[in-house]
């Protein structure tokens, strides 16, 4: 069964959380469309109903672990662990963990940067969701799949709240690491 298959009502609450999106024209740079997730953030009732809707994906998937990006995918990944009762590991900037960290650069779509997690974050056998607020071109989320590769642990999923579906994310995940991935709301890209 799809993961959109075990969200009851799925259209219905999509439209929702689509009509909370505010979308900014030319930002960060002219003859881009940016889709503000921020906006969802705000309207209490599609905050709630996203996490919803991930935990109804997910809660039989038997999570041991949500491992999130810096600083949006916190926002949702840190309250979806809390529902699926399951743990929950950051990838973070260089500089932000404290204790002995493994890392990963990767490309944006606007440039590079770098994530880093502890070195115990992940446990040998763990089941491993991934989540993140925008799937565009993958680099945040390739890289977060590589962190969790240097641990043996099984990566069940990537999710996301936006998927820019024609910027190729869900394709290089599927293509390059054989992960699926979920997404609450399509947007073409730009």
């Amino acid at each position: 069964m799809s993961y959109k298959a075990r969200i009851r009502e799925f259209e219905a609450k999509v439209v929702k959380l689509k009509n909370s999106i505010k979308n900014i024209p030319d930002f960060p740079k002219p003859g881009i469309l940016f889709r503000d997730v921020s906006s969802l953030c705000q309207d209490k009732d599609a905050f709630a109903l996203s996490i919803d809707m991930l935990y109804e994906a997910f809660k039989d998937e038997k999570i041991d672990m949500v491992v999130a990006a810096e600083a949006r995918g916190f926002v949702f990944g840190a309250p979806l662990a809390q529902r699926l009762h399951a743990g929950f590991a950051m990838a973070r900037k260089p500089g932000k963990l404290p204790r002995s960290t493994l890392e990963e650069s990767y490309d944006l779509e606007y440039g590079t940067s770098t994530l880093q997690i502890t070195e115990d974050a992940l446990q040998s056998g763990q089941r491993v969701l991934i989540v993140d607020d925008l799937l565009a071109t993958g680099g945040t989320a390739e890289a977060m799949i590589r962190l969790c590769k240097h641990f043996d642990v099984e990566i069940v999923c990537t999710a996301f709240v936006i998927e820019l579906f024609d910027l190729g994310g869900a394709v290089k995940i599927k293509n390059d690491y054989n992960i699926e991935t979920f997404s609450l709301v399509e947007f073409p890209g730009h």
